[in-house]
């Protein structure tokens, strides 16, 4: 490789870096909005059938936007998965809203299967996600809400085990 390479590369690494950075600073402040009234929303569901928000009302939810295309997305799904199947004692549930097309969607699962259930979403979920305070439409973006429904707190970006633990706490 010659300098003029490895000096291009290294200014689009650090330039998507800063653009990952302001993202995340800039989704860290946004609002969150009640412009999406997510409970009575439902998705298709990969396997058939229709996946009804409404159903999850009343216990913590975990509303993960990702898709088969974006390699942070698919990376956090072993994470989220584990933490789906440990959670039911506490009555925490996960679901996944895919802003994908189906056949990348179900491709992706008969690969990685997943235990929680996923929404297709399709571009919309961009539209979704700004409304609940994803300013950027960027992914992936997590929202927890309380057992009483309201949105409690949000993160762009891979999720880590410590913010799972945390976000346990603070959904009870």
């Amino acid at each position: 490789m010659n300098r003029r390479t490895v000096l291009v590369a290294g200014v689009a690494a650090s330039a998507s870096v800063a653009g990952l950075g302001a993202a995340w600073w800039s989704n860290r402040t946004a609002p969150m909005t009640a412009g999406a009234d997510v409970w009575s929303m439902k998705f298709k569901q990969p396997d058939g059938g229709d996946l009804r928000l409404n159903e999850f009302r009343g216990r913590p939810l975990l509303l993960n936007f990702w898709a088969t295309w974006c390699a942070p997305c698919v990376s956090e799904m072993p994470l989220l998965d584990r933490f789906h199947r440990e959670q039911p004692a506490q009555g925490l549930r996960v679901v996944g809203l895919a802003v994908d097309n189906l056949m990348p969607v179900m491709n992706f699962l008969k690969q990685r299967p997943v235990s929680f259930h996923i929404g297709l979403a399709g571009l919309e979920g961009v539209d979704l996600s700004r409304a609940l305070g994803n300013r950027t439409g960027a992914l992936p973006f997590s929202i927890l809400f309380d057992r009483r429904g309201s949105a409690i707190d949000r993160r762009l970006g891979t999720l880590t085990d410590e913010d799972l633990r945390s976000w346990v706490k603070n959904a009870r």
